[in-house]
């Protein structure tokens, strides 16, 4: 055996172990572990193939659903407003052209895709939360593209063209008003978990580095401020605050969630910024997540640090730990370009680049999960990501980290527990009963099922025990198909509550076990 054999033998061993190693620790049992899923230009669903196909569509979905719950994802961040219009049905703006292929057409057979979404996605104990972009109007500037009824064609006075896309001028406070107004329409009519912005605020800069053309604007509505940059700052910080205000008045358990660019400022530009040499969030789109975050005015922040371990101009180690400080009591979750992975750059060539983003967030103390950039990254299984985390770094289930801002009373426990083994011993069938109402009010908005080995201590704070996660305060009932005859298992039932708080365990049973 040659020296070059040896070594490549012991790296091998060392790796097996390390691995073995991983594997054996235990998982988070609360984070948070998201996936966009982008509809602008049917990137991720629904399909071109699928067209109007409604059918389609919703296999489509529920097929990409269920790809990210086996892989242990528990939220799914739904583009549902792309360009000043919608994916769903009960709003003022017209239906996407990514949906039905024309703006304005509805899905026939009608259905509304944002409802279904919701539906399917709490079926499988995963989040929903519908994300918009306030900003953007349109991605070209070809009439055809356009109903009647877009709103570039009702105000086109609202907005400005800049890089061949019409946007809304966000100095306008009627523009304000109106993206606050389409978004609390789904709020107010739809069972969604949260609402999520992305970077799109003012525009990126484009080749030439043009102006925004709002110089206008800023004469007639500046309020005394005398920058055009703080002033535009200003307009997207109105925005972010009152959206805020206007969710928790009518559904204060809706999370709100911004995912701006990775770098706030740079350490060259702001003694405050973190040493990096990227685009600037605060400088060039007017995007100041720190306020946000500082002022409380959203529940989480999301920045795509879509940098890899090193990165000359902005490594992700050193954009997590800037960001790990500026939490100021709400959530911080790291956005990953999973898109990125089969790139043949510099630190994209190291297949094992995200899991090793996500196991060294975990040693952080500020990092509460993750969001991926996207969905078709994943189901596509690129460098074997979703295999990833299928078997290693999601093989157990989480539940969403609480927000003990939002509520922190957890609901009862479950009680009345039975366990009944079927005549062929191949399915055990829990029942129990729905918990009186806490403190606060609520009862029960789902369940956690945890089954143990006879011989095993309950320890609900255990994530490799939870066999199934329901969004269903009403169904009081679970089958456990996946059992070995003969063997005997114990079971606990916890309530959970809308914000994921979770109650004491009910009393352990065994199958067919007299109470």
């Amino acid at each position: 055996m040659t020296g070059k054999t040896y070594l490549y033998s012991f790296f091998t061993i060392v790796i097996c172990l390390f691995s073995i190693r991983t594997y054996s620790q235990q998982l988070p049992k609360r984070e948070f572990r998201g996936v966009w899923v982008a509809t602008i230009g049917n990137i991720d669903w629904p399909s071109v193939k699928a067209g109007n196909n409604v059918a389609q569509q919703k296999q489509e979905f529920i097929d990409l659903l269920d790809q990210h719950r086996s892989a242990g994802l528990n939220a799914i961040i739904l583009q549902v407003r792309p360009a000043a219009d919608a994916f769903y049905a009960k709003g003022r703006e017209p239906w996407s052209r990514y949906l039905t292929g024309k703006q304005g057409l509805p899905p026939s057979p009608f259905y509304d895709p944002l409802e279904f979404a919701i539906t399917e996605a709490h079926k499988r104990g995963m989040e929903l939360h519908a994300w918009f972009n306030p900003y953007r109007a349109s991605t070209t500037l070809n009439p055809a593209h356009f109903s009647d009824e877009h709103i570039t064609k009702r105000h086109p006075e609202w907005f400005f063209t800049y890089a061949g896309k019409k946007l809304f001028n966000p100095g306008i406070p009627e523009v304000r008003k109106y993206i606050i107004d389409v978004i609390m329409d789904v709020v107010k009519n739809y069972d969604v978990d949260g609402i999520h912005f992305d970077d799109y605020f003012y525009p990126y800069p484009d080749s030439r580095n043009t102006p925004v053309p709002d110089q206008i604007t800023f004469g007639q509505y500046n309020n005394g401020i005398e920058k055009i940059d703080d002033w535009r700052r200003n307009n997207v910080n109105v925005l972010v605050h009152d959206l805020g205000v206007a969710i928790k008045k009518i559904k204060p358990y809706v999370k709100y969630g911004i995912s701006p660019c990775g770098v706030w400022d740079n350490k060259e530009n702001n003694s405050a910024g973190s040493d990096t040499r990227g685009l600037s969030a605060y400088r060039e789109l007017y995007a100041d997540g720190v306020k946000w975050m500082q002022e409380g005015w959203i529940d989480y922040i999301n920045p795509q640090i879509y940098f890899p371990f090193k990165n000359r101009a902005a490594a992700y180690e050193i954009l997590v730990d800037w960001w790990q400080k500026h939490t100021y009591g709400r959530h911080f979750y790291v956005g990953h370009g999973a898109y990125r992975v089969t790139e043949n750059k510099i630190g994209w060539t190291d297949r094992s680049q995200i899991p090793r983003q996500v196991r060294h967030l975990r040693e952080e103390h500020d990092v509460e999960g993750s969001i991926y950039f996207s969905s078709k990254s994943l189901t596509d299984n690129l460098v074997g990501l979703q295999d990833s985390m299928r078997n290693d770094l999601y093989r157990t289930p989480a539940l969403p980290p609480t927000m003990p801002w939002l509520d922190s009373i957890p609901p009862n426990a479950p009680f009345g527990l039975l366990v009944k083994n079927s005549a062929n011993g191949k399915m055990n069938t829990l029942f129990w009963q729905k918990p009186d109402v806490a403190n606060d009010g609520e009862s029960a908005y789902g369940y956690v099922i945890y089954r143990f080995n006879l011989d095993e201590k309950v320890n609900i704070k255990d994530p490799g025990k939870i066999i199934f996660i329901t969004f269903d305060g009403d169904k009081l009932q679970y089958t456990d198909d996946d059992i070995k005859q003969h063997q005997q298992y114990k079971y606990v039932v916890t309530a959970i509550d809308r914000m994921k708080n979770e109650s004491k365990p009910s009393d352990s049973r065994t199958a067919n076990e007299e109470i």
